[in-house]
């Protein structure tokens, strides 16, 4: 278990390389590290339960318990709280998402991190192509269209004209 999580832990810090446009907020790496910390503290977990088990020790294996059922309670609460907190997230994260799409003139580095969003999640906008429509580049342009980075991958002749919505 210890491995497993270590391995989402720095899974979701290697992803996060990608999206940290994103996410101004510095302390989104923080549950990924909350992960980590917990592999460790399992991994430390698991030796004291293992030698709890082997020497038969009853003050072992009840600080074993003790220490089990102390994580089970504390991954209660954060469930909990992340349920309760979720739109707050969702929120924050798509106010964020849209000042990243408020800057995308298809050259900084805001807008290669857009197409590669928008390419990865095969997605266009922040809720749909739509939200292109109000965003200072896509007035800049004055051609009726969103940038190529929304094309579906199927599509081999995609121009990102909003007339043909399908290829979106």
């Amino acid at each position: 278990a210890a491995a497993g999580l270590s391995y989402v832990g720095g899974y979701v810090i290697n992803t996060y390389k990608s999206y940290d446009n994103f996410l101004q907020d510095k302390y989104a790496l923080l549950p990924a590290v909350i992960i980590i910390c917990v592999a460790v503290v399992m991994f430390i977990i698991g030796l004291i339960g293992c030698c709890a088990t082997f020497r038969e020790s009853r003050v072992g294996l009840g600080l074993f318990l003790a220490i089990i059922l102390v994580i089970f309670i504390a991954e209660v609460s954060a469930f909990v709280l992340g349920f309760v907190y979720r739109e707050k997230v969702k929120t924050d994260v798509q106010g964020t998402m849209h000042s990243v799409f408020e800057k995308y003139d298809g050259k900084n580095a805001e807008s290669s991190v857009v197409d590669y969003l928008q390419e990865q999640l095969h997605c266009c906008g922040v809720k749909n192509y739509s939200d292109w429509t109000t965003t200072p580049w896509f007035n800049s342009t004055g051609n009726n269209s969103v940038p190529l980075s929304c094309c579906r991958q199927d599509m081999k002749n995609c121009t990102g004209h909003l007339d043909q919505p399908q290829e979106l």
